[in-house]
């Protein structure tokens, strides 16, 4: 199998979350763009965070239980973030993501400026592509 890389599967219009976005605000971001979760980025564009959408369930319960809805994106993004390289093939990933938690990673460049994310649908996609495109060469 030739090596794919992630950069040809990212997806290069990620949902992009700040630290002091509100929550509620987070929520409405993830659930436009269709996205599991986002990279929570600083002003430089680095990424500082990640937020998902299992964060937000439990802080929207906890804000309905306690009646408190003012949470910033800060408070409760996860930290160190597990990014990716562009430059990374997309058999690690798969390998990567078989050890780890995570659905989506952002991709950053070697400054840490995002740019863009992969989810697991895309990989799977990637090697479903290149298992499909190995048996036609095949037969």
């Amino acid at each position: 199998m030739e090596s794919l890389q992630v950069s040809d599967y990212m997806n290069t219009h990620p949902v992009k979350l700040n630290v002091d976005m509100p929550v509620a605000q987070a929520v409405e971001a993830l659930l436009a763009s269709g996205q599991s979760g986002g990279p929570v980025l600083d002003s430089k564009g680095k990424v500082v965070g990640f937020l998902s959408e299992q964060d937000c369930i439990a802080q929207m319960i906890a804000s309905s239980y306690y009646r408190e809805q003012i949470c910033r994106v800060g408070e409760i993004m996860k930290t160190p973030v597990l990014s990716i390289k562009p430059y990374m093939s997309v058999i690690e990933l798969a390998q990567l993501l078989l050890k780890e938690k995570p659905r989506v990673y952002p991709i950053v460049d070697d400054d840490g400026v995002l740019l863009g994310s992969i989810n697991r649908t895309a990989v799977l996609r990637a090697i479903d592509v290149q298992l499909n495109d190995g048996y036609q060469r095949a037969g």
